[in-house]
């Protein structure tokens, strides 16, 4: 990979947001806009070459005729912003259900000034041949975009970005393989699936047959994303790192998740689902019960009726793994203690599932603020009613004694090393326990009131020993996430008091 050509790009692209900014084109807009052009041009090149090696992206025939990134060349002044305009409506009602309509599929120009969208055009982009590139440059580029686009917090964007460093070592620990279906139910601008299929390319890149090839670009690999903007940009950056094709199937549905049981299973989910607890619609469980609200559908393979959006997400998952499947999911911290449907939800998870790893995260490492998180690792079991799949659960404590902030002191692949190895994804029955890494057996677990997660048993020395206390924007920060917990308790109070008094409500009602 080249790292000064990556730079190069991302420099000469990500300056010119700047001036954008000024006409009130967000960063997270100027990458979308990006992400059209680029690909008009990607388009134009392919179409470009030698007759052998010629492949038609775009529609054709007559109408079309000089159409994409040509008449986007050729055009000035208000000409220009008017083809621009035209040309995204025409794209967007072509070729449905391809990566190529998902990308285009309402989309909207945002840069107003024609002078400036021109010099995107000819200068910014026109100038580069991206075919050239190699995909590792134009795909890693596009990546360190859509980071820099997450830090602008008044857009909402970094609720949809997980740190890559995260997200590294969770697939380190899950392993991918060839033979593996691979989803994210809630997969924002891709990086879970990006860094799934990177580390098959890396292991497997000598050994992967052509049938292997084609099963990860037309379907093998997929996810889901509920808010369509999101959706392009997590088509395009798999499809600048080589994954599916323009014209083929596009592997982002975007749809909500949780609206309906999957209609396919995966042997491989790897997830952080969006943070914030309600859910703006009704789900019917498995208990009869619902929450009201405007809208309503059933999921009758829920275990039980929430409104907390990550609950929902952990029942969707569970249900969306085949027998023998595994699962990698970000949560916040309430999914560990709240009672009530949580508690209920904890139980099932325990019993019916291998819910093997937690790995507490330290604060400091998500754009979206006062959040406590863990990951949960679970694999999917046969029926076995009279055991538990649970027999231990094994807690990795990754916070405590653990300070990181997002610009200053960002959390690096290297400081989850020690969790990686812990984790003994070769064997782990061969798992020791250290200061950071214990295990709890299912009883243990099953005593503790309301079956709480939330286990704690270090100290974090820097509380006790003035001389090395953290900075004070760490201490800061601290107080922040703390104040979000205690926030998120209260809620969750308040959820179980709601729906057992809407309980309580639907049977006096029936009676």
């Amino acid at each position: 990979m080249s790292t000064l050509e990556t730079r190069r790009l991302v420099d000469k692209l990500w300056n010119y947001c700047n001036v954008l900014r000024d006409d009130g084109v967000s960063t997270i807009d100027y990458v979308e806009q990006l992400t059209f052009l680029l690909f008009l041009k990607m388009a134009d090149e392919a179409q470009s070459r030698p007759a052998m090696f010629r492949e038609q992206v775009l529609p054709s025939g007559p109408a079309w005729d000089g159409r994409g990134w040509p008449e986007l060349v050729n055009a000035k002044g208000d000409a220009l912003e008017i083809a621009y305009r035209h040309l995204l409506e025409d794209l967007g009602n072509s070729s449905p259900g391809t990566t190529f309509n998902l990308i285009f599929n309402g989309a909207r120009n945002k840069i107003q000034d024609p002078a400036k969208l021109r010099r995107l055009v000819v200068d910014l982009i026109g100038k580069e041949d991206w075919s050239q590139q190699g995909t590792d440059v134009k795909g890693d580029a596009y990546e360190e975009l859509l980071a820099k686009g997450a830090e602008d917090i008044k857009s909402g964007a970094g609720q949809y970005f997980t740190p890559r460093s995260l997200i590294q070592a969770i697939v380190d620990c899950m392993r991918p393989t060839p033979d593996d279906t691979i989803t994210d139910p809630a997969c924002g601008t891709g990086g879970f699936l990006l860094a799934a299929a990177e580390y098959l390319v890396r292991e497997y890149g000598n050994t992967f047959t052509p049938e292997q090839r084609r099963a990860l670009s037309s379907g093998g690999i997929w996810g889901t994303e509920l808010v369509r903007n999101t959706a392009r940009l997590a088509a395009m950056n798999l499809f600048l790192h080589g994954i599916g094709h323009a014209n083929g199937p596009k592997l982002v549905r975007d749809e909500d998740a949780l609206a309906q049981p999957p209609a396919k299973r995966a042997s491989l989910v790897l997830a952080n689902p969006p943070f914030g607890k309600k859910s703006s619609i009704t789900i019917y469980g498995e208990d009869g019960s619902a929450s009201r609200e405007a809208i309503a559908y059933e999921r009758r393979d829920f275990w039980v009726t929430t409104t907390n959006k990550q609950l929902n997400f952990v029942q969707h998952i569970a249900s969306l793994l085949e027998i023998h499947g595994r699962a990698a999911v970000v949560l916040p911290d309430n999914v560990l203690f709240e009672g009530g449907a949580g508690e209920t939800i904890r139980r099932r998870l325990l019993k019916e599932y291998d819910l093997h790893t937690m790995l507490r995260l330290p604060t400091g490492i998500f754009y979206a603020g006062g959040v406590k998180a863990n990951v949960l690792f679970f694999d999917r079991k046969p029926a076995r009613p009279e055991q538990p799949w649970t027999e231990k659960l094994w807690v990795y404590d990754f916070r405590t004694a653990q300070h990181f902030t997002l610009k200053q002191n960002p959390l690096t692949r290297g400081a989850l090393d020690d969790f990686v190895a812990c984790f003994s994804a070769d064997d782990r029955s061969k798992r020791v326990e250290t200061e950071r890494f214990k295990p709890f057996t299912y009883d243990e677990l099953v005593a503790r009131d309301k079956v709480n997660l939330d286990i704690t048993w270090l100290r974090d020395p820097s509380l006790e020993d003035a001389d090395s206390l953290p900075s004070p924007e760490e201490i800061a920060a601290d107080i922040v996430e703390d104040l979000q917990a205690a926030l998120d308790e209260f809620a969750a109070i308040a959820d179980s008091l709601r729906e057992a008094r809407t309980a309580s409500e639907a049977v006096a009602e029936s009676d």
